[in-house]
């Protein structure tokens, strides 16, 4: 998407500060919630991934809906004050997969480390005399390159949740022929609908391929939907749910892990502005920062997924021309009122595994080729061949690294060869930095 528009010409026909009827700001804030792709899926996609019960799945997808909603609500109304809509972070999602996976780790390690990194950055983009650490990372994100890589990698991170969870496990009720018919019902579905449906028929694609295909799934292998009736109204929270432990090299992790989320966010908020005409100040742009942060500590306290800006919301801001942050307010709200009702935690748990991961192939597939088009404006002369090309193998081979290597390796490292925003990420910013000095400094001076 376009990074500014020329001066004085504002994107919006509702500014950011605009108020709406409550009846528009309702429709606009559901129309948000029907573009935020992994609320959806990561919930359900960890926690058959991970074996969790069916109770520990809806409070996962309950605490999830809560807080991408408090800190939906935060960027509108707090320091920041932008239209900006926040859903589970998929750094986070394969972080905490990964370490959930470990015999030696678990989720009570990773939720416990991560809270204390969230702490980190908070401290981290405290704005002192208008400069905030955080800050100096930003100019890199602007790249292109960097971003699409970032996005490609995270992408190829998931991928094991895809076509392998669509199969699904040799014991499970409908391997192989079931799985693949229902999967295929939800993607062919949500392709219809997205290439010959009317506009407002578009946004709710996905969830009317998730429903016909769990219906179709239905017919052959019975539901327990009296779950969702037996279900209590209102979720009780619960603090660390997996159980609270901390190690110093874990928390690094997390740190490094949100560094791309922190990146990202300053580059999107430059966006946003820009189509408001509304230049952003670097204290204004940290406090958005800490409202992160302060929501990825809650997520940690709750047992969920730290938050990360939703491109797709942005779209729907530049489709509708409608840039009020009181919309995406309501829309936090309402994300907030979703996770908090037990019932309809229940009801996204039920969605068989099949359905979840093929729906997970198309989306993941679609943004990592977003990715790729991001790459066509790069000028690939020899230094950027290289950084990208060192960085990718980086980032792709730390995950075929197995077998007795492997398991004699510290448990952190084993850790990061799976991270591979994080094995790539870190030296393809570091040779970026380095062998393309000159023209960020350049760029700089415009």
């Amino acid at each position: 998407m376009a990074g500014g528009t020329s001066s004085g010409e504002a994107i919006f026909d509702v500014d950011i500060h605009g108020k709406l009827p409550p009846s528009q700001a309702l429709v606009l804030g559901f129309q948000h919630i029907f573009g935020m792709i992994g609320m959806f899926v990561f919930p359900g996609v960890m926690g058959n991934v991970l074996h969790l019960s069916v109770d520990q799945i809806a409070h996962l997808y309950g605490m999830t809906f809560l807080v991408s909603g408090l800190v939906t609500v935060m960027q509108a109304m707090l320091i920041l004050k932008l239209p900006i809509v926040h859903g589970p972070y998929v750094g986070s999602f394969t972080a905490l997969m990964a370490l959930g996976q470990i015999p030696d780790a678990g989720l009570g390690l990773a939720f416990g480390s991560c809270f204390f990194a969230c702490i980190v950055w908070f401290l981290l983009t405290v704005p002192i005399k208008g400069w905030s650490f955080a800050g100096l990372f930003a100019r890199y994100l602007h790249h292109p390159m960097i971003a699409g890589i970032m996005v490609f990698l995270a992408m190829v991170q998931i991928a094991n949740t895809s076509l392998p969870g669509w199969i699904g496990e040799r014991m499970s009720p409908g391997f192989p022929v079931l799985n693949l018919l229902s999967g295929t019902v939800a993607v062919t579905t949500m392709v219809c609908v997205t290439l010959w449906a009317a506009k407002p028929m578009r946004r709710i694609a996905m969830l009317m391929g998730m429903v016909l295909g769990t219906l179709f799934y239905a017919f052959f292998v019975p539901i327990p939907f009296g779950r969702v009736l037996t279900a209590p109204w209102l979720v009780t929270p619960q603090w660390f749910p997996f159980g609270f432990e901390v190690r110093a090299d874990i928390v690094v992790l997390f740190v490094l892990v949100l560094v791309p989320a922190n990146i990202a966010s300053m580059a999107l908020y430059t966006v946003v502005g820009n189509w408001a005409n509304e230049k952003l100040s670097p204290s204004r742009m940290s406090g958005g920062l800490m409202s992160v942060a302060i929501g990825g500590m809650i997520a940690s306290v709750l047992g969920t997924y730290a938050t990360h800006i939703y491109p797709d919301n942005m779209g729907l801001l530049r489709y509708t021309r409608v840039g009020s942050r009181y919309a995406t307010m309501t829309c936090g709200l309402l994300l907030m009122a979703l996770g908090a009702c037990v019932k309809f935690d229940m009801l996204l748990v039920l969605v068989p595994t099949p359905v979840l991961s093929a729906i997970a192939t198309l989306l993941f597939g679609i943004v990592m080729v977003h990715a790729i088009q991001h790459l066509s404006v790069v000028e690939w002369d020899d230094r950027n061949l290289i950084i990208a090309g060192f960085a990718l193998l980086m980032g792709i081979g730390g995950l075929f690294v197995a077998g007795e290597a492997y398991q004699a390796m510290p448990l952190v490292v084993r850790i990061m060869l799976k991270q591979a925003v994080v094995v790539g990420g870190v030296p393809l910013i570091a040779l970026h930095a380095i062998l393309n000095r000159d023209k960020i400094a350049a760029a700089k001076t415009v």
